[in-house]
């Protein structure tokens, strides 16, 4: 199924009344350029220090499989640090998770928790991100009133995303049509998929203006300098947003 890219541009505002600090957590949300996802390691605080102060926006904790406590005690650390630094933590997949452990975001994929439930077990004041892969998934994201924002993706294979064909650079491109990165009233989107220093420019190519990173920041010889250099040139690239607006994207 496709969906017609000439459809009209969705306006977003949530359906639900909030409280300040969740206000705040959309601001940074609509304000966020890079997000990070990535697993548990060694060093993981002095790691996020490094790579937060240099210009993350958003931390997601995501590793399959992971035992519970161990994916508690590991977004406890998360959240320590990217509190301190002015950063959005994310919970991956878990609704239970994410309320025990007070982040500030539940994303989940297609086969999760759907949002609305979600929003019913963590009420309004957590944002909920929801991946999406073809264009029809694409335009109910930007239609749910339940979900704050939505990934696009994987762009390119990526062994974070196993066993998912990649679905190329059209599909951000139609979200870049159907939600104008940075224009009034479009919800937040990021792209995901193989997104680096050495890709971004063709990301950045379809109109996107928001990426996570895995790879390129998890595995970079020095983490803070990589971080800086992708948060600048996302900065930048605000001035050359195709419908003439300040402007997603994962690896």
């Amino acid at each position: 199924m496709t969906q017609d890219v000439d459809a009209p541009r969705s306006s977003y505002a949530s359906s639900y009344t909030r409280s300040a600090e969740a206000e705040a957590r959309l601001v940074r949300l609509a304000d966020a350029r890079l997000y990070l996802c990535l697993g548990l390691r060694p060093e993981l605080a002095a790691f996020l220090d490094e790579v937060v102060a240099a210009g993350v926006d958003v931390v997601q904790l995501r590793e399959k499989g992971l035992e519970w406590q161990l994916e508690a005690d590991g977004l406890a650390v998360v959240r320590q640090v990217a509190r301190r630094r002015g950063a959005l933590v994310a919970a991956n997949d878990r609704a239970d998770l994410a309320a025990f452990t007070g982040v500030d975001v539940l994303h989940v994929g297609q086969h999760d928790i759907p949002p609305r439930l979600a929003r019913q077990l963590l009420g309004p004041d957590v944002l909920i991100g929801l991946s999406t892969h073809d264009p029809d998934q694409l335009a109910a994201a930007i239609e749910d009133p339940d979900v704050d924002y939505f990934c696009v993706g994987p762009v390119w294979a990526t062994p974070t995303k196993q066993g998912r064909p990649p679905v190329g650079l059209e599909l951000p491109r139609l979200a870049a049509r159907l939600a104008p990165p940075f224009t009034p009233g479009a919800k937040p989107w990021f792209v995901t998929g193989g997104v680096d220093a050495t890709t971004l420019d063709d990301v950045l190519d379809t109109g996107a203006r928001r990426v996570v990173v895995v790879r390129g920041i998890t595995q970079a010889a020095e983490p803070g300098p990589a971080v800086t250099a992708l948060a600048t040139r996302l900065r930048a690239a605000l001035s050359h947003h195709p419908d003439g607006a300040g402007g997603c994207a994962e690896a």
